[in-house]
This record gives C-alpha cells, structure tokens and sequence, in this order.
C-alpha cells in the first residue's frame, strides 16, 4: 500500500455544495443592501412643466459618477427622470421609447397619460423581479402640460409637483412653500434650482450638478447645468431667455449625449 494511501493523501476534495433552491413562494434577499439616493422633481405650471435633477450617481458609500445625466429624451414633447437602480431605470425607459416610437408610427403622437400606463403595465408584470424604477413622465400633448409619477410595482400618479429620491423630503420642503401654477418662468427655474440645492445640501447621496429643462407646447429645452454648491449659496444666479431656435439646438446636443 503506498503512503499516501495510508495518510489519506489521494482523496478527492469533496465538490461544492452548491444550495439547493428556495421554496416556491420564498421572497430571495440580495447578499447586501447597496444604499443609493438621488434628487429629481418636476412640477406643472401654465407655461409648461419644469423639471430639475442632480447629477451624483452612488453605489452604496461610492460615488460611482458626479455629473451622469439622469434625464432621458423619450420624443420631442416627452422627457423622464430617473431614480433607483440607474440599469433598471435605463432599459425600461429604452423599452418605452421604442414603444412608443412604435405606437407613434402606427397612431400618432401618444399622449404623456397613455405612455405613462403603458410604462406601468409593463412593470407590473415584473414586480416581484426586485427591480427598482421611479420615475416621472414629464410632456406636453393636446392636454397641456402633464406630469406622472411611475413606480416599479406599477404605481401611476398624475399631479402637480413630484419630487423623487432620497433628497425628496428636503426638495417639498422648498417646493410646498413657493409652487404654485401660474409661476412666472423666471421663479419657476429658480425654484427648481433651490429645491434641488437644498436637497443636495443635506442628503449625502445626492450632489455634483443640477440639470434644468422646460417643456413647453414646442418640445423640451436643457437650460443649463450648473454647480449645486453655487446654487445653494447664490454665487451665481441665472437668467434664462427662452428663444424659438433654441429647442432645435439643445436637442441636438442631447440626443448625442443620450
């Protein structure tokens, strides 16, 4: 007998003890939480809808990206914003457009109502998937200017002002004690801005810049990115002058960088 038999040195390394799968019916926990949080809001005014995100994407205590964009182009009339997993909120909201898009070719311009139960009805399908999706459906249609709020689970809101993330709470804390629909342009923007600013200020996750768009009866227009430790502090206030060909040249520009 050879020594090695005799220590037991041949034996074969027992295989992986791989587990056996939950029970039908057994909810499955990630093995770690990641914390992430953002700041995006939206609210209706008689001018159009103005909608303000920050641009700080987070992977638990990470801050995996300081000026990502978290508004998305879905067609000239039709803007969303993204809070959540930023890969769940990407495809969805791709999945969207190319609906919609479809839908466009076929019967027309959807309205901002009908993309936002769409958008639902293919969500509730996977919800209990773990995905994580928030988002608000900001566009103009033969309604005027309209505003959904969307959730994972198949949540569909209408309202005026939504605020989403985990800056939310500080954001309607400004937005309750100013909005109202028929603010001029130049408040509205400025209102956004603070909003975010503060939210920025006091939420660990949300940061970096500030995205500022309008939509209005022509289609959506980026009206600046700016710097959220100025906005807070009110170093350097912006005055915004909306032109015809503006629209054409910020779309442009976003649809390459989309």
């Amino acid at each position: 007998m050879a020594l090695q038999n005799i220590l037991g040195l041949n034996r074969r390394p027992p295989g992986p003890r791989w587990p056996w799968p939950p029970p039908r019916g057994t909810v499955v926990r990630p093995p770690f939480l990641l914390s992430h949080g953002t700041t995006t809001l939206a609210f209706r005014c008689d001018h159009g809808v103005v909608v303000a995100a920050d641009t700080r994407s987070s992977c638990g205590g990470l801050v995996s990206d300081p000026a990502s964009r978290k508004v998305m182009i879905l067609h000239s009339h039709l803007l969303a914003t993204t809070s959540g997993t930023s890969a769940d909120c990407a495809t969805w909201l791709r999945l969207l457009r190319c609906s919609l898009r479809l839908r466009q070719l076929q019967e027309g311009q959807p309205s901002v109502a009908g993309a936002a139960k769409l958008l639902a009805f293919l969500l509730r399908g996977c919800r209990h998937r773990d995905l994580c999706v928030a988002t608000l459906l900001c566009g103009w249609d033969h309604t005027g200017p309209s505003l959904y709020y969307v959730y994972s689970d198949g949540t569909c809101l209408s309202g005026d002002a939504f605020s989403v993330g985990s800056g939310s709470p500080y954001a309607y804390s400004v937005i309750d004690g100013a909005y109202r629909y028929d603010l001029p342009r130049d408040e509205a923007f400025l209102l956004a801005r603070q909003a975010v600013g503060h939210a920025a200020h006091r939420d660990a996750y949300s940061g970096g810049n500030v995205d500022l768009y309008h939509v209005r009866p022509t289609g959506w227009v980026c009206l600046s990115r700016e710097d959220l430790s100025e906005v807070y502090r009110g170093l350097r206030p912006t005055v915004y002058e909306e032109k015809d060909d503006e629209y054409e040249e910020n779309r442009e520009d976003m649809t390459a960088l989309d």
